[in-house]
């Protein structure tokens, strides 16, 4: 059973380049996107992801888990695996992964009629993903981590 007290929680959208954030309260269900970071390197990205994780102090993190579409892990499930105890330990807080399978184009399918640029939708999508990755992992009873 889930327990559903107030817990913040950080959802992350892993990206070799890019990389969302979202931020949710699970008691209250809010979800909001909370931004993108562009690094082109892992260790980049593992400092960017430790600022945010100081930042905006969560008791809790899901990343997204980037499963084959018939459920399978493959290397890139492995790697977020990796990422995540990396970043478990680095922090201190527990850490979840939630199946991102169509977040990308949930995400997409968000920003169809927005009106933005299609560089303004690149920077927003991978946020808008990490979002998606939240709302499933509440929707599904996912562990608070």
């Amino acid at each position: 059973m889930c327990d559903n007290r107030a817990v913040r929680v950080l959802a992350i959208d892993l990206g070799d380049r890019r990389t969302g954030f979202a931020l949710g309260d699970r008691g209250s269900g809010i979800i909001r996107p909370a931004g993108v970071i562009e690094a082109p390197t892992a260790a980049l990205r593992q400092a960017a992801i430790l600022a945010a994780v100081r930042r905006e102090g969560p008791d809790s993190i899901v990343i997204g888990l980037p499963l084959n579409m018939d459920g399978s892990e493959g290397p890139a499930a492995a790697a977020a695996r990796r990422e995540g105890a990396a970043i478990a330990a680095a922090t201190g807080l527990p850490v979840a992964f939630q199946d991102e399978r169509l977040t990308s184009f949930a995400a997409d399918q968000a920003m169809a009629q927005s009106g933005r640029t299609r560089a303004g939708k690149k920077r927003l999508r991978d946020a808008l993903a990490a979002a998606e990755i939240l709302r499933d992992h509440f929707e599904r009873g996912g562990p608070a981590a």
